[in-house]
């Protein structure tokens, strides 16, 4: 028997065998971690420096795109360190460092979303209350919240899974650590105390997703009121994108945890591994800036800011914007 004072690293699983499948590898995810570096990066100097975009909602879609920068940040470097370097192998630390932060990080953008959904509610179903309930002072105690839940949920878990002892060595199944695939090396008899936690976590999920669930179904019935279609069109307009990133966060993340055992593989379990941890914070800023005339504006100005060599500088004490 082995526990965690024994075990010094752990050994991912690898994408391919051969040296130039793992390359391939690397560069194909150096692809996709460069292009949600620009997305996400974009989309959070455009709201920082154009004052049109300081609203709840945009708010709200800052901080979706830093937890989802942090998110692929978590898992895809190292995963390409592995892949470069002909190796399996992270730390103890390294192993411990990338659940927490991914726990945390993809808690926090589901909470987020929560959030966005009831700013959406607000907006359409109770506009003439707007400025009451989605104050900024509101924003940032909403945010607060669902950050600090996520921080909570994640170091209790993280706390939790690295006591139990290990029993079945030190190879995990799947290309970053996490909760479920390091589970399997524990000891029978002691991970049930996680397995608790982890029902606890469940009842976070399905909390949030019925929430969100609710909030649209007033959202739909009070946009099909609206008696002007142009009326109709632009309230649809500013829910799209977030129901589309909803549905792809909860789509993956859902059939990759709670699909049957029997068509589990280690190879279905890798694709999907990829599609809930690197696919959504890729995709998130393109379907947020394809509907969005106003953040297609904004990118549009950063855009020729950069091209001219011109910087985000304050244009009043509360808001800032690029100045050329």
């Amino acid at each position: 028997m082995s526990n965690g004072s024994s075990i010094t690293q752990f050994l991912l699983l690898a994408f391919a065998d051969t040296r130039e499948l793992q390359l391939l590898h690397f560069w194909l995810f150096l692809g996709i971690y460069l292009a949600a570096l620009l997305g996400n990066g974009l989309i959070i100097t455009a709201i920082a420096c154009d004052h049109h975009l300081h609203t709840p909602m945009y708010f709200f879609l800052l901080n979706l795109s830093i937890l989802d920068l942090g998110c692929i940040s978590t898992t895809v470097p190292k995963s390409m360190a592995n892949s470069l370097w002909d190796t399996r192998a992270i730390s103890y630390a390294g192993c411990f460092a990338q659940v927490f932060w991914f726990l945390f990080l993809v808690v926090a953008e589901y909470c987020v979303l929560t959030v966005m959904a009831y700013d959406r509610y607000v907006a359409i179903c109770k506009p003439l209350h707007y400025g009451t309930l989605m104050g900024s002072r509101a924003c940032v105690h909403m945010a607060a919240a669902a950050w600090g839940t996520a921080f909570l949920n994640s170091l209790i878990h993280t706390a939790n899974t690295f006591s139990l002892p290990l029993c079945k060595g030190n190879a995990v199944d799947q290309f970053f650590c996490e909760i479920p695939p390091l589970l399997k090396l524990f000891c029978s008899d002691s991970y049930l105390r996680e397995v608790g936690l982890l029902v606890v976590s469940g009842f976070l999920f399905w909390g949030c997703f019925v929430f969100i669930v609710l909030s649209y179904v007033q959202i739909f019935r009070a946009v099909l009121r609206i008696p002007s279609e142009q009326g109709q069109h632009k309230a649809f307009s500013t829910c799209i994108p977030h129901l589309a990133v909803v549905s792809l966060f909860v789509s993956t993340g859902m059939f990759a945890y709670l699909k049957p055992p029997s068509i589990s593989s280690p190879s279905l379990d890798l694709v999907m591994a990829v599609l809930y941890s690197v696919l959504p914070p890729t995709v998130n800023p393109l379907i947020y800036s394809v509907r969005n005339q106003e953040l297609k504006d904004a990118l549009r100005k950063l855009i020729r800011c950069f091209s001219t060599a011109s910087n985000c500088v304050p244009s009043s004490a509360n808001d800032s914007q690029c100045m050329s």
